[in-house]
């Protein structure tokens, strides 16, 4: 386990590695039978999962999915879960490193954060096989003495090409940021400033539009305000640092740009209906 600057204790893939090379940067893991993670905790690494039987919940950024058959869930670095699985689930399981991670990215079409809205997909069943294909070839790679890393790059690849075809299909919000530029700028630039910038300002003079105009695309394609974008990210962030993190209240205020304590309980209760203390100590 590691700690990052801002004091997270977060789980690296070699914890998951079970006698594999030091070194290895994707890892298959078959989950069958019941299991849990009771205990709310983050990795550095991207995972994704193909459930192909399942029953039970997947709590991912303190959202509760159910567990089904035919299922994608995908959990990006940084973000907070936990599950109880029922006995009757079969699943595979496919961990790529932080590093590795980077260069998969793009083959995810949109941006990361859309995929973290919709973190579990229902398949079906010719684009469950698929992906399962992949993750199987990804299987056999790693399982020889000395797997091809260009390779196993490669079909990691394939399944972030098949992932981004499947949300297309599913979401109307993909096809919304895949057809407006702005707002595809704006939530990945929301991503990269939320904790030094607040102001929708700041966001529409970055893309060089008004911020009368960007308030207006965001209410007229997702019916919300530019600046509830902005507080829902510092929202989960907030959560996910209350919860996983070992920094007290004081310093996750001034972690995440606040003022002053007052400031930001006022900010969290208005949001959660209780105070970050109360929301920390929440089993």
């Amino acid at each position: 386990m590691n700690y990052q600057k801002d004091h997270f204790p977060v789980l690296s893939i070699q914890e998951f590695s079970q006698g594999k090379s030091e070194d290895c940067t994707v890892l298959f893991h078959e989950l069958r039978g019941e299991r849990s993670i009771d205990e709310a905790h983050k990795h550095d690494f991207f995972i994704a999962i193909l459930f192909e039987e399942g029953r039970g919940i997947h709590t991912i950024d303190f959202v509760e999915h159910p567990i089904a058959h035919l299922q994608l869930h995908m959990v990006f670095p940084g973000q907070v879960h936990q599950w109880k699985i029922k006995k009757e689930t079969v699943g595979y399981q496919l961990m790529i490193e932080k590093e590795a991670f980077e260069s998969f990215l793009p083959n995810l079409r949109f941006s990361s954060a859309l995929y973290q809205r919709h973190p579990v997909m229902t398949l079906k069943k010719g684009a469950y096989d698929s992906l399962l294909y992949e993750f199987r070839c990804v299987q056999k790679e790693l399982e020889k003495n000395e797997p091809f890393e260009a390779l196993v790059k490669a079909r990691c690849g394939i399944i972030g090409l098949l992932i981004s075809k499947t949300a297309e299909k599913r979401f109307s919000d993909f096809d919304i940021y895949n057809s407006n530029a702005i707002l595809s700028q704006f939530i990945g630039l929301i991503d990269k400033c939320f904790k030094e910038q607040r102001s929708v300002a700041f966001y529409a003079h970055a893309i060089n539009i008004s911020p009368n105009y960007l308030n207006m695309v965001c209410q007229k394609q997702l019916n919300v305000a530019a600046s509830s974008l902005i507080q829902d990210r510092v929202l989960l962030e907030a959560k996910r640092l209350l919860k996983t993190s070992s920094m007290t209240v004081k310093e996750i205020v001034f972690s995440l740009g606040f003022y002053d304590h007052a400031n930001f309980s006022k900010f969290f209760k208005s949001h959660t209906g209780m105070t970050p203390s109360a929301f920390k100590d929440l089993k």
